[in-house]
C-alpha cells in the first residue's frame, strides 16, 4: 500500500497468513468477507458447503472447524452450525417437512420444541404423533405413508427419560423415515448414528462450550445427501453460527470430555443422596436402579448418565419454588450443562408453554425441581441443597 493516501492504506491493512508454522489452537477469523483473483472461483463458491470461503452466512473456517470437530466426535458425514439450539432444530424441521408431512416423537420432549411442532402443525400442517419413548412397537403402529422424521432425545429434558435409541431407529428401518436424536444431554456419553441415527442435534449452549458464555447449536448427519438437502435451506433462513461463539465453542471441547465425566459421577452422588432425603418423593436420574430406564441407560450410557438430574420435593409447587430460591451456592437460572450448578423449576419456564395434560404425559411434576450439576465439590453442593430443602419442606 506504499504510495496509497493514508486514509486508504486504513481501509486496507496487510492481512498476515502463517507461513513456516501453524497456530496450534484453531484461529478466531471474525471477518465475513473473503475475496478472490479470479471471478470464476468466486462464482464457483456459491455451489457448496465444500467450496472457497466467501460470504460467512455460507461458510467461515472458524465456524468450519467447529462442525469438522463435532461430526468426528459424533461419527457424521457433515455438520451445520447454528446460531442457538433452537436454530438447529428449526433448521432440521424446516428443511425436511413440508405442509402434510406427519412425524413421531415422543411426548417426553423439550418444551421449544414442543411448541415449534405445535407452530408447524397450526401453520403448516404438520401432524405429529407422541408416543411415550418407551415402546418401539408405538412407533411401528404410528407409521404412515406421510410420515417423514422420528423425533427422540436420548435423555429427556427435564425427566431424564432415556430412549432406547437403537431399537427405536430399527423399528423405522426400511422406510424413508428419518430418525433425529437430540443428543444434548449426553456428548461423549452416547454417539446416537451409531445406535442408527440419521441426524444428531445439540445445543452447544449446554456441555460443549460448557461455560455459561455462548449460544449455539449444531445438526451432525449421517448422509452427506440429507446435509446437502438442509445445508441449501439453512443458507435460506440465514440460521448462521456467529465465529466468535463458534470459537469460544471449540475451545470448550478441549474439556468437554474431562467436565461431563465429573458432572456425571456427582450428579449420580447428589441422586442418590435426594433418594434417601425424608423431604424428597422422587428422584428422576438414570443411573438410580429404581429409573424406570435405567437398565436402557446402562446398555446407552455406560460411561455415565449425564449431569442434569430432577426431583420432586414434598410440598407441592410451593415447595419446589421456594426451594429454588433458598439456595445460596446454586444459581437459580435457565441453561445446564455449565461449570457451575444450575436450578430451575421447568413447569413454570422452560416448559411453560405445554398444559397440564401435557406436563403430566411428558412426567413433569408441578414441584418438579431440575438441577444441572456443574463442577463443585459434590459435599459443598449437598449441603446447599440440604439447607435449602430444611426451608422447603
Amino acid at each position: 500500500m506504499t504510495g496509497h493516501h493514508p486514509q486508504t492504506r486504513a481501509v486496507h491493512p496487510p492481512v498476515t497468513v502463517p507461513a513456516g508454522s501453524r497456530p496450534l489452537s484453531v484461529p478466531l477469523y471474525q471477518g465475513h468477507l473473503f475475496s478472490f483473483d479470479a471471478a470464476d472461483d468466486l462464482a464457483a463458491a456459491f455451489h457448496g458447503p465444500d467450496e472457497a470461503f466467501f460470504y460467512a452466512r455460507m461458510a467461515n473456517p472458524t465456524v468450519r472447524s467447529l462442525e469438522r470437530a463435532v461430526t468426528e466426535l459424533e461419527g457424521g458425514a457433515g455438520a451445520l452450525a447454528t446460531a442457538s439450539g433452537m436454530g438447529a432444530i428449526s433448521t432440521v424441521l424446516m428443511s425436511l417437512l413440508r405442509g402434510g408431512d406427519h412425524v413421531i416423537a415422543q411426548t417426553t420432549l423439550y418444551g421449544g420444541t414442543f411448541a415449534l411442532f405445535q407452530d408447524l402443525a397450526e401453520r403448516w400442517g404438520v401432524e405429529v404423533t407422541y408416543v411415550s419413548g418407551d415402546d418401539p412397537a408405538e412407533v411401528r403402529d404410528a407409521l404412515r405413508p406421510a410420515t417423514r422424521l422420528l423425533y427422540l432425545e436420548t435423555v429427556a429434558n427435564p425427566t431424564t427419560h432415556v430412549t432406547d435409541v437403537p431399537a427405536f431407529s430399527a423399528a423405522v428401518q426400511g422406510t424413508d423415515v428419518l430418525t433425529v436424536v437430540d443428543n444434548t444431554f449426553a456428548p461423549v456419553l452416547c454417539k446416537p448414528i451409531d445406535h442408527g441415527a440419521d441426524i444428531v442435534i445439540h445445543s452447544t449452549t449446554k456441555y460443549l462450550s460448557g461455560h455459561g458464555d455462548v449460544i449455539g447449536g449444531i445438526a451432525v448427519f449421517a448422509d452427506p445427501d440429507v446435509y446437502r438437502r438442509v445445508w441449501d435451506h439453512a443458507i435460506d433462513l440465514g440460521s448462521v453460527a456467529d465465529p466468535f461463539g463458534a470459537w469460544l465453542t471449540v475451545r470448550g471441547l478441549a474439556t468437554m470430555p474431562l467436565r461431563v465425566e465429573r458432572q456425571s459421577a456427582s450428579a449420580l452422588d447428589i441422586a442418590r443422596r435426594l433418594a434417601a432425603h425424608p423431604s424428597v418423593t422422587r428422584v428422576h436420574y438414570p443411573g438410580l436402579p429404581d429409573h424406570p430406564q435405567h437398565e436402557v441407560a446402562r446398555r446407552l450410557l455406560p460411561d455415565g448418565s449425564g449431569g442434569v438430574l430432577a426431583f420432586e420435593p414434598a410440598g407441592g409447587r410451593d415447595a419446589g419454588r421456594v426451594f429454588s430460591e433458598a439456595v445460596r451456592l446454586i444459581s437459580l437460572g435457565p441453561s445446564l450443562g455449565n461449570v457451575a450448578t444450575l436450578v430451575m423449576h421447568p413447569a413454570s419456564t422452560s416448559h411453560r408453554q405445554m398444559d397440564a395434560a401435557a406436563l403430566a404425559a411428558a412426567g413433569i411434576g408441578a414441584a418438579t425441581v431440575r438441577l444441572s450439576v456443574g463442577l463443585e465439590h459434590p459435599d459443598d453442593l449437598w449441603s446447599d441443597i440440604d439447607q435449602a430443602l430444611a426451608k422447603a419442606t
